[in-house]
């Protein structure tokens, strides 16, 4: 990952002149979704383009340690070996950007990772997941324990009620705090859009989050109703886009939550590309939060190089 983003001082006045233009952001989001998406080999570079920023995930109530070890198994081989070899991609080390698990689980992850003879980042979510209503000092020793047991990057969550009720000044403190407890690891905000209320409220939030020291922001938990949308997204990355600007400090984003198939993927790499531009298409900058992308675009490959779509039995399951 880059270097992390040290964070500015507060600057409450930029946040109080905010204002989203909600017909506007509307109307960009309709056109990336109108959009013809590319075809043939095209398609297929950035399908594969597309893996290598994937945080594969899991996030269940029932996860063990084999199930664990499975997806980073699958983490390490996105993609069939004879595919890549039909596409002479087989030598170019193409595996997701991370995995992310929950924090009683990153030991399994990175044991899982060190076995398979791989460096890819273990990402664990912190701070009370997904709803973030626990105690700030409960929230901060997840934090610690997380990167003792391992995890590089760290994806926290909000307290959204701080949004909700203008407390900018105790958010921001509140991050800092977080950005402090992750020491060396990457610190990912997560701000559960869909629940902030508005998209001037997700502007001030994702401001926030930067100037209080965030490596990325991120659109949702994948457990709230409403998750990863094209109006919030266009929101983020001009956000992101401001703050560099501003700063000449370059922050990641990461959508999550929804995103299941490899036409989404495509969507969203373009709306990165058009806002930020080529620099941002790099797991540096730019990751996509998803347990079930990988199958779908597996699955295209597969038509790609065959002619024909798989059977569940064809590949290999995550």
């Amino acid at each position: 990952m880059s270097a992390h983003n040290r964070g500015t001082e507060l600057d409450l006045s930029w946040i109080s002149k905010i204002q989203v233009n909600h017909p506007a952001v509307l109307r960009r989001a309709e056109q990336i979704q109108a959009r013809r998406t590319v075809k043939k080999e095209w398609q297929a570079a950035w399908l594969l383009k597309a893996v290598t920023f994937i945080d594969l995930t899991t996030l269940s109530g029932d996860d063990t340690s084999s199930n664990i070890q499975r997806l980073c198994y699958k983490a390490k081989y996105p993609i069939r070996e004879d595919l890549l070899k039909a596409l002479n991609m087989y030598d170019k080390g193409i595996t997701t950007a991370a995995v992310c698990v929950y924090p009683a689980r990153v030991c399994d992850a990175v044991k899982a990772l060190k076995a398979a003879g791989c460096n890819i980042p273990v990402a664990s979510v912190a701070t009370g997941f997904p709803a973030g209503q626990t105690h700030l000092k409960t929230r901060l020793e997840e934090i610690r324990l997380a990167v003792e047991d391992g995890a590089t990057e760290i994806d926290v969550v909000i307290n959204r009620s701080l949004v909700l009720t203008g407390q900018w000044e105790a958010l921001y403190d509140e991050i800092r705090q977080f950005r402090k407890a992750c020491g060396e690891a990457h610190l990912k905000t997560i701000l559960a859009t869909g629940e902030l209320g508005s998209l001037t409220n997700v502007y001030k939030a994702s401001m926030i989050a930067m100037m209080a020291g965030s490596d990325f922001i991120k659109t949702s938990t994948g457990k709230e109703t409403v998750n990863a949308t094209f109006p919030v997204a266009i929101v983020m990355l001009r956000a992101i886009r401001d703050f560099f600007w501003k700063t000449g400090n370059k922050i990641g984003f990461k959508p999550a939550g929804g995103i299941r198939s490899a036409k989404d993927s495509l969507a969203w790499l373009s709306l990165v590309k058009e806002e930020l531009g080529d620099e941002w298409l790099k797991p540096e900058l730019f990751r996509i939060g998803a347990s079930t992308l990988l199958s779908d675009i597996e699955r295209q490959i597969y038509h790609h190089v065959t002619g024909r779509y798989a059977a569940y039995h064809d590949l290999p399951m995550s």
